[in-house]
């Protein structure tokens, strides 16, 4: 577990993202951001070693099995990024609009003791492998999913896939376009933070 990464590319003068936060549930948390930067994409992060796991998926998760999406593999980022939204200036890594797209709570697919200490281990093994496989239980994104380690697109390169179970549908869940904490869109919260930098000046 190392943050190094993530404080190196920001400069938290400038950017309101945040820079640690401690796990306090007994739960394992995800979220998923929308994320307007350079390119439109979405931030798959899950919590383990008390900080997110994060993935840049460009076209977003799927319910459908049949789609594997590409999910790239980014550095660590804090706990506390779980609740982040709103604007990383012009200037700034990552700059462009964020949104809580999707919260929740998941834990690994192999039977454990149910301690968040054990599915930890699991995961952190699992990862390491290259073979996730985990049950999602958020708002939006529900049921079983694995991350898959690609073969000869470089270390960093991943598939999100959905498994086949009750919650699998050919319904693009992306089209629930807005915040699971504002109930804002990206353009809403874009426009919010324009009105008031406007009311400043």
């Amino acid at each position: 577990m190392s943050l190094a990464k993530y404080k190196q590319k920001r400069s938290f003068t400038k950017s309101p993202e945040p820079k640690g936060g401690a796990p306090s549930s007994n739960a394992l948390l995800f979220v998923v951001q929308k994320h307007d930067a350079r390119s439109l994409h979405y931030d798959f992060r899950l919590e383990m070693e008390g900080v997110l796991k994060s993935w840049a998926v460009p076209k977003g998760p799927s319910l459908n099995p049949a789609d594997k999406r590409l999910a790239m593999m980014v550095e660590d980022h804090p706990f506390d990024y779980k609740d982040f939204e709103g604007i990383i200036p012009e200037g700034n890594y990552g700059a462009g609009t964020v949104i809580v797209w999707d919260t929740g709570t998941y834990e690994p697919l192999e039977p454990n003791n149910g301690t968040k200490k054990a599915q930890n281990d699991i995961l952190l093994k699992e990862l390491e492998a290259g073979s996730l496989k985990f049950m999602m239980h958020g708002k939006k994104l529900k049921g079983e999913f694995a991350l898959v380690r690609t073969k000869g697109m470089g270390e960093n390169s991943w598939l999100l896939i959905k498994h086949r179970d009750k919650y699998a549908s050919e319904i693009p869940v992306i089209e629930k376009d807005k915040s699971v904490l504002s109930r804002k869109t990206l353009e809403q919260v874009a426009a919010s933070a324009s009105k008031k930098k406007s009311s400043r000046t």
